[in-house]
């Protein structure tokens, strides 16, 4: 996501990694969730696979230290460029002048998993509770739900469990 004039050309990359050189290249402002979260850690292993550390970066770089709504906020405040999952960007109302300027690249994929607990490592678990919610999980039911799910017209998830 950033400003719809994309003045560091982001529109332009053919990889999450490009995008994020080009951000770094023309000092373009960002905004860093920079809270630990999967997200934060997942635009951390970018700025890595980018050859950039964000402890290097200068003023350009900004870790608001927050969830993503608040980090879209800051970044619609400031019209910069930001990391966002799908649905977060969908659901967000206060866009400014931001829009979505690069996707699809593989690794920006964000896998969501069910992994239940051992019972047998740890009895006092629901096992019973668990291996229930894991048989909806992998239903046709639930199938229909996960793939069906949109915000605008849009699909946000693709159900990809194996049963």
């Amino acid at each position: 996501i950033g400003p719809s004039g994309d003045p560091a050309q982001v529109r332009a990359a053919t990889s999450a990694i490009e995008a994020l050189q080009s951000i770094a290249s023309a000092q373009a402002t960002f905004v860093s969730r920079g809270d630990d979260s999967g997200t934060h850690r997942k635009e951390m292993a970018l700025w890595t696979a980018a050859d950039h550390e964000p402890a290097d970066f200068a003023a350009w770089y900004r870790e608001v230290g927050a969830g993503m709504g608040a980090s879209l906020n800051s970044a619609s405040a400031m019209n910069a460029y930001i990391l966002a999952d799908r649905a977060s960007w969908l659901n967000f109302g206060n866009k400014g002048d931001l829009s979505l300027l690069f996707a699809g690249d593989p690794a920006l994929f964000n896998q969501y998993s069910y992994l239940p607990v051992n019972p047998e490592r740890h009895a006092h678990v629901k096992a019973q509770a668990a291996q229930a919610l894991e048989n909806w999980l992998v239903s046709p039911r639930a199938e229909r739900i996960i793939n069906g799910y949109e915000i605008g017209g849009e699909a946000l998830f693709v159900f990809n469990a194996r049963p």
